[in-house]
């Protein structure tokens, strides 16, 4: 579901028409993906069965003792699809307007700030923020993206770190105040909202991606023809204009750059868990 479904049913339309074969989107939500990545991972490896994968894939390693499926031996990548940033934002009742304020508000009162939570990929970057901001904050879990922010609209908790995708809508509204972005540069649909290394917060850089999988041992020619088709379906200018509308980027990569960064999120999801106390359940 969320942004997964956007990005699999839009760009899975444009790889049906350019191939003449129907593609089907079969949701299979639960277990952070857990569900639909063992789905996956038990396929035949014919290129007909794939994977719409998150910056989750490479978390739950991070925090799930014994994953039913193997991240690295399991799975090709075929194609990435793009990327997505983080935004910081805090309630209209709290007194901060810029992450400089809400960082020495943090330290000030050690345990004082509350971060809402989904859990998931909104709790790793949300411990990623409080480790890097050096500042004491408490993390609290809800069932949703919607329902955390809600709770930071009422004043309920003080703040969250969701995707630019969820939090847009309340932004637009200003019942939630964007104070950095963790994106390399401003991103287009927040112009006047800075980056957070333009706000203080050096190195925080978090972002939810979307790329394809496939089962393991999957023909190199099929993955390389699927590589080759989604590139150009990224290429075409309507489909950056879509992407931007949804607070992403088009991000185009091959199948061994997608493996190596692969290997790198989980290295680094790994260490945030680690810093921040995770236990495997």
């Amino acid at each position: 579901g969320g942004s997964n479904d956007i990005m699999a049913r839009y760009v899975g339309a444009q790889l049906a028409e350019r191939v003449g074969r129907q593609v089907v989107v079969d949701n299979r939500p639960g277990a952070e993906g857990m569900i639909a990545t063992e789905l996956v991972a038990r396929a035949a490896p014919d290129g007909y069965t794939l994977l719409m994968a998150s910056a989750a894939f490479t978390m739950n390693p991070a925090v799930v003792r014994k994953l039913p499926y193997d991240p690295i031996k399991d799975f090709d990548w075929a194609a990435m699809l793009g990327r997505a940033p983080v935004v910081i934002v805090v309630g209209p009742s709290l007194p901060v307007n810029s992450l400089k304020e809400l960082v020495a508000l943090g330290r000030s009162k050690p345990n004082h700030i509350t971060i809402a939570s989904a859990g998931g990929f909104m709790h790793f970057v949300s411990a990623m923020f409080r480790s890097h901001a050096r500042m004491d904050a408490t993390i609290a879990l809800y069932k949703g993206g919607a329902p955390a922010l809600t709770d930071v609209i009422g004043g309920h908790a003080h703040m969250a770190v969701p995707t630019v995708v969820t939090a847009a809508p309340f932004l637009r509204t200003g019942k939630l105040k964007a104070l950095a972005t963790s994106s390399a540069s401003r991103i287009s649909t927040l112009p006047d909202v800075p980056t957070a290394q333009e706000a203080g917060l050096a190195g925080y850089d978090a972002s939810i991606w979307w790329a394809w999988a496939t089962p393991a041992r999957t023909p190199a020619a099929v993955i390389n023809k699927l590589n080759a088709e989604v590139a150009a379906i990224l290429k075409l200018p309507e489909t950056a204009r879509r992407f931007a509308a949804e607070g992403a980027e088009v991000e185009i990569r091959t199948p061994a750059d997608i493996r190596k960064m692969i290997v790198a999120d989980l290295a680094n999801w790994a260490k945030v868990a680690q810093d921040a106390g995770m236990q495997k359940q």
